[in-house]
C-alpha cells in the first residue's frame, strides 16, 4: 500500500511539475490608450477565434508584460493586439488593413495574415521569457 501511494505521489507531483509558466513582454507600445491583449494559440486555435489562455493588461510607461500560468509542454504562438478602444477585437481600415498595433511570437514581418508556422515555439520543461515588437 505504501509503494502504490508513493508511486501515485510521485506521478502527479512528475505531472504538476511539467506545466510551466510564459512570461511575455511588450516594450514599445505606442500610448497608453487602451489596454493591451495577449492570447497563447496552439495550431488549431491559431487565428480562429480566442486562444487556450487569455490575458490583458493596462500599459505603463510604454511597456505591458503578463504571465501565462501553468503551460504544458508543447508547441504554442502568442498573438497580442494594442486594444486601443478596449472593444475587444481588431479594428480595420476599409482597405482591410489593421487599425491597432499587433505582434506575434519570434516577431515575424508581418505580410499578409499571420501563420502559425511563423510564429510558433516549443514550451519545454523550463519557464520561458519572450519580447514581442508590435
Amino acid at each position: 500500500m505504501k509503494t502504490i501511494s508513493l508511486l501515485i505521489t510521485f506521478l502527479v507531483g512528475t505531472l504538476i511539475s511539467q506545466a510551466q509558466d510564459l512570461t511575455v513582454t511588450v516594450d514599445n507600445v505606442s500610448s497608453t490608450e487602451g489596454k493591451v491583449i495577449f492570447s497563447l494559440h496552439t495550431n488549431m486555435t491559431f487565428m480562429n477565434g480566442a486562444g487556450i489562455q487569455n490575458l490583458e493588461s493596462k500599459i505603463v510607461d510604454g511597456k505591458v508584460t503578463v504571465t501565462f500560468k501553468d503551460v504544458d509542454p508543447g508547441t504554442y504562438a502568442i498573438m497580442v493586439l494594442h486594444d486601443k478602444n478596449e472593444n475587444n477585437r481588431m479594428d480595420f481600415y476599409d482597405d482591410g488593413l489593421p487599425k491597432e498595433s499587433y505582434g506575434m511570437s519570434n516577431n515575424p514581418t508581418h505580410y499578409g495574415p499571420p501563420k502559425f508556422t511563423n510564429a510558433k515555439f516549443e514550451m519545454a520543461s523550463e519557464n520561458i521569457h519572450l519580447n514581442i515588437r508590435f
